[in-house]
């Protein structure tokens, strides 16, 4: 049985704990947190006495296997480090797993340096309708992937990072070669999350797959609901289309003709953190069964992100992989306020 614990108990971490109810190889054994009200109403909630307030107190005393790690992303850089100090063998990072070119590099650094199993908390990634049209595209059942059609209203540090996740997926994660962006808006600039109010770049891939990716209040709308339940993913192939959303889905096939279905979230994000959680797991039983929301492979989905700022900074499309400028938030604060 691993055990497992947390660093922070947010709102994020209740989403992190309620999958357990799922899970069979692990159980939740300490929290951690500064604030002692949320550290208390946490513990009592899910039913764990073991409680601190000093992180590394707790990584000495429990030795956690696996720590959640769910905290604002401006504490990402010295949480992970601090993770990486104390060799815990796995940890799950709330996104985005990071905002600029500064913490970008540190946390790549990190990464080469480590031995701690870092994976990022893409769960959408992993809900049982997504990944059922995910075998869709992967047996061919659309053809050959053409055109990708990605989509979020909130901006690309608050949900972007989750359907850039999704476009890397769909497409079974190819190379990434460039990127051409434009945005608009600087009112979240200076927030936990900053990124301009809108974005919309054009992603071309190395297997010529092309993707359009929006984020903000240019993104889709798909019916009256939360602003974070606007995500969607749209697959184009040569014999047909997937398209995912938070409460729907649809699909068309040679074989199976045209198809739709509504679905719920929330049922789905339990079983979808569920899933992201035992990956972890099997990851750290076989060195082979590496995790599909590794560091490594969220970094390079957020390379595009940054691609997408230097584009709108620079007014020209960007080749990737990008070497960020480490003040490119504050070069893209003053191009998006002109």
């Amino acid at each position: 049985m691993y055990k497992c614990a947390f660093l922070g108990c947010g709102g994020r971490a209740r989403g992190h704990a309620r999958a357990y109810a799922c899970i069979t190889r692990g159980k939740r054994v300490a929290i951690c947190d500064l604030d002692e009200q949320r550290l208390t109403t946490f513990g009592n909630e899910f039913g764990i006495d073991h409680r601190y307030t000093d992180i590394h107190e707790m990584l000495d005393k429990e030795k956690p296997d696996l720590l959640h790690i769910v905290t604002q992303p401006t504490l990402r850089v010295p949480l992970m480090t601090i993770a990486a100090e104390h060799n815990v063998p796995a940890a799950i990072v709330e996104k985005p797993i990071a905002l600029g070119g500064d913490d970008y590099q540190a946390i790549a650094e990190l990464g080469q340096r480590s031995k701690t199993k870092f994976v990022v908390n893409h769960q959408l990634r992993h809900h049982p309708k997504l990944l059922e049209l995910l075998r869709d595209v992967y047996e061919g059942r659309i053809g050959e992937v053409r055109f990708l059609d990605v989509s979020s209203r909130l901006n690309l540090a608050g949900q972007g990072t989750h359907v850039t996740d999704l476009m890397f997926a769909f497409n079974n994660y190819a190379r990434p070669i460039s990127v051409f962006g434009q945005a608009s808006g600087a009112s979240a600039m200076d927030s936990t999350h900053p990124a301009p109010d809108m974005a919309e770049a054009e992603v071309i891939f190395e297997n010529g797959v092309h993707a359009l990716l929006a984020c903000g209040a240019n993104g889709t709308s798909v019916g009256d609901y939360p602003q974070h339940y606007h995500k969607r993913i749209a697959v184009y192939g040569t014999r047909g289309f997937v398209h995912w959303q938070m409460e729907a889905w649809e699909r068309s096939t040679p074989d199976g003709g045209y198809e739709h279905g509504t679905k719920s979230y929330s049922a789905e994000d339990v079983l979808g953190q569920q899933g992201l959680t035992e990956a972890v797991f099997d990851w750290l039983d076989d060195e082979n069964k590496s995790h599909p929301n590794r560091l490594e492979v969220s970094l390079t989905e957020f390379n595009v992100i940054l691609g997408i700022y230097t584009s709108v900074v620079k007014h020209t499309p960007v080749d990737l992989p990008l070497e960020p400028e480490d003040n490119l938030l504050d070069d893209l604060r003053v191009a998006l306020s002109w």
